[in-house]
């Protein structure tokens, strides 16, 4: 059959990104605890096209990605990434996986389990000469106002925030580790399932632990250059303030070359309120 998708193009103008997105397919993911996790992944798969070709065969992308769907972690994804540069013949190929991945927790006090999801991701990049993969980890937190408790005479005003990770790979991680950095360094962590006493709990750990925005990137940063070294990471926190009509936010980066002397004591949480 005719190939109109490598006839030859005259508008000499190549093409970065072209593909597929939002493809909606099943995967299975490392998990900690069983070993791996079904999940649904939303998929987008991007190739360049070189200023010659028409077009892609947009076919080949759901092709190479079904043969590998069942392991998509690292190093497979990047094969799989591999498989779909070389089928088209271009220079570079793409891919953004995401998807929820889901953790029992148990409630602080009560100890009734119920499933958490936090939205993941999987991010890569291939070429004849380099390989990049990044793990995303979006966690939810609840984050008490430092300032708001200090001037009040009764309570402090609390809401949910969202603490946000990029990882490259480099060392291995579970993801359940990285999570937990993140709630040890929130105010609390956030719950499915809270009866009246992990209620209180959670009440009241949030008051004993402010934390601005500014407070959550850096402990998270701290928490995560403890334990691993990453050559390139991230850390984003966003607050859905409760007693303002806008969100805070605070984005850091950090390369492994950054990486200063840890300190002895913990920093403190105080900022100048505005």
């Amino acid at each position: 059959m005719v190939d109109v998708q490598s006839r030859e193009d005259s508008r000499n103008i190549p093409i970065q990104k072209v593909g597929i997105r939002r493809l909606r397919y099943p995967v299975s993911v490392l998990d900690k605890n069983a070993g791996r996790q079904s999940s649904v992944a939303t998929v987008d798969l991007l190739v360049d096209l070189p200023h010659h070709y028409k077009g892609t065969h947009m076919s080949r992308f759901v092709e190479v990605f079904h043969a590998h769907y069942k392991q998509v972690e690292m190093p497979h994804f990047l094969d799989m990434l591999e498989e779909v540069r070389v089928s088209l013949e271009a220079e570079r190929a793409y891919c953004e996986l995401r998807f929820p991945y889901y953790m029992e927790k148990k409630a602080p006090v009560s100890g009734l389990p119920s499933l958490l999801y936090y939205d993941c991701s999987f991010t890569g990049e291939v070429s004849a000469t380099n390989r990049h993969f990044v793990v995303g980890v979006d966690v939810p937190v609840t984050t008490l106002c430092p300032c708001s408790k200090e001037i009040s005479a009764r309570g402090a005003h609390n809401q949910r925030g969202r603490v946000g990770l990029k990882l490259e790979l480099g060392p291995f991680f579970w993801i359940e580790d990285v999570i937990e950095i993140v709630e040890n360094a929130a105010s609390c962590g956030i719950y499915t399932l809270l009866k009246r006493e992990d209620e209180r709990y959670v009440t009241e750990r949030a008051y004993d632990n402010p934390a601005f925005v500014e407070d959550l990137v850096r402990d998270v940063c701290l928490g995560i250059e403890n334990r691993y070294e990453f050559p390139w990471f991230s850390v984003e926190a966003e607050n859905n303030e409760s007693i303002h009509s806008h969100d805070a936010f605070a984005y850091l980066e950090r390369k492994r070359d950054q990486v200063a002397a840890k300190p002895t004591i913990k920093p403190g949480k105080e900022r100048i309120h505005d």
